[in-house]
């Protein structure tokens, strides 16, 4: 089992006014809708730094890993000895493999925010997401609507997940999709298949269906959503890798359960915004 971890709290004027100033509508949209997109809020050499470390992790394919032949969603090779089969769909574990993740996930503006989303002070899990996320032409996989609570165990459901687009996330290569105010549903215990996807042919999915969104983004791009919205991607059919860096956080007040996945790898405690 992993031991908590803290994080050194960083000068208080790390974090510009301007993004203090519109945290309280960034929250407001958050809630209301279950996500929000910060436009450009990675620099350049942030994101230069993690793809390089990404592609040459993915290279190598340096473990731990995420095969697609090994999850079998649709449009993944049918094993790891078929053509495709080698084709990795995350790199898990980012914290661990480079400061450089270390010092993305606890950037003092990202840490802001995510508080703000949150209502209070924010821990990093090392159980969930923690990862480069990769989707590969040919071989990278469809992934139905989900929540990805379907998996987590924390004494509640309120986690953030913050998604950083490293390049262009669009139609072509496997855009995230998201449905607004999902996070806020209530299901009928048919609507979902014993993985936890939404059945799309149920009744009562229709109405939820109906109000699906793209969510289109470019490099620098982040996208924070509510660990309980549904959301789903396509496939890639461009030329190149997407690459996406996914962490998750709850707030301190929360705590995952024990004797699960969730509290089996620990966590990092966040310097509280001021």
């Amino acid at each position: 089992m992993t031991t908590d971890q803290a994080v050194p709290a960083p000068a208080l004027s790390a974090v510009s006014t301007d993004l203090a100033a519109n945290l309280a509508d960034q929250a407001a949209n958050f809630h209301r809708d279950g996500y929000v997109v910060l436009r450009n809020f990675a620099s350049e050499q942030t994101c230069a730094a993690l793809e390089q470390i990404a592609r040459t992790q993915l290279a190598a394919a340096v473990a731990p890993v995420e095969y697609e032949a090994d999850l079998g969603y649709p449009g993944a090779p049918a094993a790891r000895d078929a053509a495709g089969g080698s084709t990795v769909r995350r790199l898990r574990q980012a914290w661990g493999r480079d400061r450089a993740f270390r010092d993305w996930a606890s950037n003092p503006a990202l840490v802001t925010v995510v508080q703000a989303l949150l209502g209070e002070p924010a821990r990093l899990t090392l159980a969930h997401h923690n990862c480069v996320m990769t989707k590969h032409p040919h071989f990278g996989s469809q992934t139905g609507w989900h929540r990805d609570t379907r998996y987590w165990s924390f004494a509640r459901p309120e986690l953030v997940t913050v998604w950083l687009a490293l390049g262009d996330e669009d139609e072509r290569n496997g855009v995230l999709r998201v449905i607004p105010g999902s996070h806020r549903a209530h299901l009928e215990p048919a609507q979902l298949d014993q993985a936890e996807f939404l059945v799309e042919a149920h009744p009562a999915s229709q109405a939820l269906l109906a109000g699906t969104a793209p969510l289109a983004l470019h490099r620098g791009d982040v996208l924070c959503f509510d660990s309980r919205l549904f959301h789903s991607a396509g496939r890639n059919a461009s030329n190149a890798v997407k690459l996406s860096v996914a962490f998750a956080y709850f707030g301190a007040s929360n705590h995952p359960i024990a004797g699960t996945r969730s509290a089996d790898f620990g966590s990092v405690e966040l310097p509280a915004a001021g």
